[in-house]
């Protein structure tokens, strides 16, 4: 069996192919290394993961995470993955990698994350050989779901929304002040607890209060990331939630800014199986 995985941190997409190349699709709860103990991590491969495959041996895994960056963070994960999944051909690479292979194949190109949180690259058609470190939904993630569901917060409780949107908002959510801070300063997840009020922008995308924040923030992530790249001249690729639901304002945002735009992609999945089966 060859398990592939592209794990964001919000959920983990997995598909297992077996000896006949039967394919069986899971999901898991999210997997970040920067957010989650060993611990953690061991309990959601064995409760989620191995209870829903068949004892085939595994003989090869593909996984691919946000936070798998550093060595030190790879060699940890390798070793929960050896042990957990008793298998000894394991990879470990980063959510932008995957991205760019699931995008790009064996090309060169640009390749995007918009999804929860946000992330770039320029790719040689082996590696990611030039990035513009995302930082994060408190200093960077521009146009991800973390940052809409955070600007969307912030003007509800400060009362910066339209009245209509306002009342809206406030009838679907029942939010306090209280339990907003709690969720996000004090619980696990505060990116996961953010983004998942984007649907609520999603719904009214023809008010121009909701058009205009996501517009504003994508063609944020262009001038704050893509500038550093060559975009002129190469197609800029997507992959994401955020990106794939809000294609229509990421066309015209695009088109603004003068990008040549090419995939845009909900998830890196298909794009990584068709890349390793080759």
């Amino acid at each position: 069996m060859i398990l592939i995985a592209d794990a964001g941190s919000t959920k983990t997409s997995w598909c297992a192919i077996d000896k006949n190349s039967e394919k069986v699709f899971l999901q898991t709860k999210g997997i970040n290394p920067y957010l989650q103990t060993n611990e953690e991590i061991i309990s959601s491969l064995q409760k989620e993961l191995l209870t829903n495959l068949n004892a085939e041996p595994i003989e090869q895994v593909f996984f691919y995470g946000a936070g798998c960056n550093s060595v030190k963070i790879k060699e940890n994960l390798h070793q929960i993955f050896v042990n957990t999944l008793k298998s000894e051909n394991v990879e470990i690479e980063s959510d932008l990698l995957a991205a760019a292979r699931s995008l790009l194949q064996n090309q060169a190109g640009i390749a995007c994350i918009i999804g929860t949180g946000s992330n770039s690259c320029f790719y040689d058609g082996i590696q990611c050989v030039k990035n513009v470190s995302p930082l994060g939904y408190i200093l960077g993630d521009e146009g991800s779901g973390a940052v809409l569901g955070k600007i969307l917060i912030s003007d509800f409780l400060k009362k910066q929304m339209p009245d209509e949107l306002y009342h809206s908002f406030a009838n679907k959510h029942q939010l306090t002040a209280e339990e907003v801070l709690n969720r996000v300063y004090k619980q696990p997840f505060p990116n996961r607890y953010l983004a998942s009020f984007v649907p609520f922008l999603l719904e009214n995308i023809a008010e121009p209060y909701a058009y205009n924040l996501v517009f504003d923030n994508f063609l944020l992530f262009f001038e704050r990331n893509l500038t550093h790249y060559d975009y002129k001249n190469y197609e800029v690729n997507f992959v994401g939630s955020v990106a794939f639901h809000f294609r229509d304002v990421l066309e015209v945002a695009a088109y603004d800014f003068g990008l040549n735009l090419g995939i845009i992609s909900s998830s890196p999945l298909e794009g990584l199986i068709d890349f390793h089966l080759r």
